[in-house]
């Protein structure tokens, strides 16, 4: 069934007079109703962006849709003399990319990023960096059907119920493509955070379907980057590996879809990150990760299975280690209190629906409103997770860089009280030759 967009003009043509905008219009006219409005106050009227930019002091602006010419990202203000190269964000972006194996979406695309500002000779010079990734593998006759009718549980009719008119191939921004600009930021966010305070960041699946990964299998002081990506549903554990991936594949032949959890740790996090009230480390962290396609849910530290417990079982009991550093036996509070990090391991979990594309029959509606059935052509992850662990680190990392920046501006702006505060800078003897 064909659909069709209204063409009838919504706002009245600008004046003769030059003016133009909202200060020109004089009536508008519908057609039981006629509205008269004096000018007598010109005002300006500014709009925001809204929605494309993340952070205050280190803020990323993405662009770009699934089927136009590219995607990518604006970073503005990054520190200047940081040694950065495409090689740094390709990486993340290899992890992300799709049609990597036989459980993500079979989209072929290189994912190849380039810088055209804000880099000379190797080193950031502080102004903004500009990260582009084309698209070279559209197929946009793939949505002929979903032009027409809604994907349940998709944001094909959000979006046409907020913007009224939406770009249909791929889902437009609201495809998991637009991730390729904060995963490119993500990874400058990264080496900051490694360089400066020798912060690492490191994400895992925990959970596909019913497959759940039990949290004493993996060591959180000891967990690498080679253990994630020893297989292709980048679970640390190979047992349990294994049994997500048939569980990806039982629904993958079946053109069905499955969701899963994402665990993500933050270790070596600098003391003093947050702040009190509305801009709490645990409230930035969960917009940032809720920010993600098909996410549906936040933990950190003992999450929800806290509430089953006291307050004597459930408090992190203070001691001093060897060095004098005050520290916590337990981590129940994931690393952070009070809405500040308190240097132990930030400890987060993000819950993914199933993918809303689907190869089964479903019913919904056209766009015209008329009730039909829909099955969902072209290429979709069967479980998102598995390329999701990428964009929670750069999503953690985007947030942990802006907050390091906020605290330093604020807090080490004068000589810190040494018996109650930390430096935030952490110097590895391996990057003693590294300087920002």
């Amino acid at each position: 069934m064909a659909s069709s967009l209204s063409s009838k003009p919504f706002l009245t043509s600008p004046s003769t007079d030059g003016a133009s905008g909202f200060g020109s219009l004089r009536k508008l006219s519908f057609p039981s109703v006629r509205y008269a409005i004096r000018p007598t106050h010109r005002r300006t009227l500014e709009i925001q962006a809204a929605g494309s930019t993340y952070g205050t002091y280190f803020r990323v602006t993405t662009y770009g849709e699934s089927h136009g010419g590219g995607v990518g990202c604006i970073i503005d203000g990054c520190p200047p003399r940081l040694p950065l190269t495409e090689a740094d964000m390709q990486i993340d972006l290899d992890r992300r990319r799709p049609g990597q194996s036989r459980i993500t979406t079979p989209r072929k695309e290189t994912d190849t990023c380039r810088i055209y500002s804000g880099v000379a000779e190797g080193m950031t010079t502080g102004s903004p960096i500009m990260v582009n990734v084309p698209n070279t593998d559209q197929r946009g006759n793939d949505y002929t059907e979903m032009s027409k009718a809604y994907r349940p549980s998709h944001a094909d009719a959000t979006y046409d119920f907020k913007y009224g008119v939406r770009s249909v191939q791929g889902g437009g921004r609201s495809s998991a493509r637009e991730t390729i600009g904060r995963v490119a930021a993500g990874a400058v966010a990264k080496k900051i955070l490694k360089i400066f305070s020798g912060t690492e960041v490191l994400a895992y699946v925990s959970q596909v379907h019913k497959v759940v990964l039990p949290e004493d299998l993996v060591d959180h002081e000891t967990l690498a980057l080679n253990q994630i990506e020893s297989n292709i549903v980048r679970c640390p554990d190979p047992e349990y590996a294994e049994k997500m991936i048939a569980a990806i594949d039982a629904v993958r032949v079946r053109g069905d879809s499955v969701g899963g959890v994402v665990t993500c740790i933050v270790r070596n996090v600098p003391r003093g990150l947050g702040s009190p009230v509305f801009d709490k480390l645990e409230a930035e962290l969960a917009k940032a990760a809720l920010s993600l396609p098909a996410t549906k849910g936040f933990e950190f530290g003992s999450g929800f299975a806290g509430t089953f417990m006291t307050g004597s079982e459930h408090n992190d009991e203070f001691f001093t280690d060897a060095h004098g550093r005050i520290r916590t036996r337990t981590n129940r509070s994931g690393g952070i209190q009070g809405g500040i990090s308190n240097g132990e391991i930030i400890n987060i979990r993000i819950g993914f629906k199933p993918t809303s594309t689907i190869g089964k029959k479903q019913h919904t509606v056209t766009r015209d409103k008329q009730e039909t059935e829909l099955i969902a052509r072209g290429r979709h992850d069967p479980c998102v997770v598995p390329r999701a662990v990428p964009m929670v680190e750069a999503a953690v990392a985007l947030v942990l860089v802006d907050q390091l920046m906020a605290q330093y501006a604020q807090c080490e702006l004068f000589p810190i009280n040494p018996a109650l505060q930390e430096p935030l800078e952490f110097r590895d003897p391996e990057l003693a030759g590294t300087h920002i």
